[in-house]
């Protein structure tokens, strides 16, 4: 199933004005539940931080956990960095006309040789990297480019029916993904590889985050891959599952689970 020609689909439509952009990004964080995991993580990171930070969204996209890292931290400089030089160039344009172009900016970097040694806070990645094939390259650049104490956090899908794919003989669910999804003994393994020590793993995506995602995220984007028309029904589709998914993240995010289709890591230097 194809995931990067339906996001570029929406991003062209949002992008029409500012606000409906923003608008864009808050709905995402509402429906997309990984956001919601991160969100719970970095609050409790923060109480212990300075108030200026500096910040690495490794693969940025669309610029939607570029815009919710800088409405979190509203002292500290976020550097995005990408593959794709025209979602660069476009999210350039949007955080200038927003007026946070004087500390958030995109720049092309290909994680598996971008480094700035002991430059950041914090690194985040999201939903990246099971799009890339040397990993632990990913991993030792990211340990070389952390400062001391710093945090690295990950969401990615696990071994456990992350990309929906639950037997030997299936296949993922996103076309773009180059592995299926992690255990947490192998990417700790990986982290450990690459220098850090205090790794941390836990699922997310439990019974009720599984649900949620079928519902907002699965059948949707079956359905705009089959037709362009289903974009007239999406808007009464979400008016009538969306107070459901969020309760269904709501209790995601505060259950401990036992296995899950998503992690969330944390490693620190």
């Amino acid at each position: 199933m194809k995931y990067d020609p339906i996001k570029s689909q929406l991003g062209v439509f949002f992008n029409r004005h500012p606000w409906m952009r923003i608008a864009f990004y808050k709905m995402l964080d509402l429906l997309l539940l990984r956001t919601w995991h991160i969100r719970k993580e970095l609050k409790r990171w923060r109480r212990n931080q300075q108030e200026e930070l500096v910040i690495l969204d490794a693969g940025s996209g669309f610029g939607q956990y570029s815009h919710f890292l800088a409405r979190m931290f509203r002292k500290s400089t976020i550097e995005a960095v990408d593959i794709k030089t025209e979602q660069i160039k476009d999210c350039n344009r949007f955080f200038d006309d927003i007026g946070l172009s004087d500390r958030v900016f995109f720049e092309f970097g290909d994680l598996t040789t971008y480094k700035r040694e002991n430059s950041y806070d914090l690194i985040l990645s999201v939903d990246v990297m099971e799009h890339i094939e040397e990993d632990t390259q990913v991993f030792k650049r990211f340990y070389e480019s952390l400062k001391q104490g710093g945090m690295l956090l990950i969401s990615t899908p696990s071994d456990q029916g992350g990309s929906d794919v639950h037997e030997d003989d299936d296949h993922s669910f996103i076309d773009e993904h180059v592995r299926d999804g992690y255990s947490i003994e192998d990417i700790e393994q990986k982290l450990g590889i690459a220098g850090f020590t205090n790794i941390y793993s836990r699922y997310s995506y439990g019974n009720p985050g599984k649900l949620s995602w079928r519902l907002t995220m699965k059948k949707p984007i079956q359905w705009l891959n089959s037709s362009k028309l289903f974009y007239l029904i999406l808007p009464l589709y979400y008016l009538l599952v969306f107070p459901f998914c969020l309760l269904c993240n709501f209790w995601d995010v505060r259950k401990n689970h036992a296995s899950g289709t998503g992690l969330i890591v944390k490693a620190f230097k």
